[in-house]
């Protein structure tokens, strides 16, 4: 089985279009945002970028998730940024994984994150969410451009799996 990662920078739909592909695939969802330390939380919270230091921690989590799923034989869809190639390798380094890659222009994730009222990432760390992204090549993922509705960015994910 497989752990696919559905990633890009804040407000690009990672959650959502993961749920969906994870229906699509009659897989498990699970959240990244969920392996975050407290303190990490507290820190977006607050407006304040996270450096590498604090995703180490956060990131390992998600490698020994990953591990177990991978085990267990578990097809699982999880929602991460992964916004950096290094960061994608620790991910890697619980096994097997597939990243799908949600890109979209700046523009439009900011209008989506000055709508969305239910998360503690605030819009004004998007810039530090671009500056950080190191896009991934054709040969590490799959990348989907957002410029349609949630379903049918999700299809296009599944179309390319």
């Amino acid at each position: 089985m497989t752990v696919y990662v559905v990633m890009g920078v804040s407000g690009c739909g990672k959650s959502t279009v993961g749920k969906l592909i994870a229906e699509g695939l009659n897989a498990r969802y699970a959240e990244g945002d969920s392996f975050h330390p407290p303190q990490n939380v507290e820190k977006m919270r607050g407006g304040q970028p996270l450096d590498d230091n604090d995703r180490a921690p956060w990131l390992a989590a998600m490698a020994a998730a990953i591990r177990d799923w991978n085990a267990k034989g578990e097809t699982v869809v999880l929602a991460c940024s992964a916004l950096k190639r290094r960061y994608r390798d620790m991910l890697r380094s619980g096994g097997d994984v597939r990243f799908i890659h949600l890109a979209g222009d700046k523009a439009l994730i900011a209008a989506r994150l000055a709508a969305r009222t239910d998360h503690y990432m605030p819009p004004t760390l998007l810039d530090s969410q671009f500056a950080t992204l190191e896009p991934p090549g054709d040969d590490e993922a799959i990348t989907i451009v957002i410029d349609a509705s949630v379903e049918v960015i999700a299809q296009r994910a599944l179309a390319r799996l």
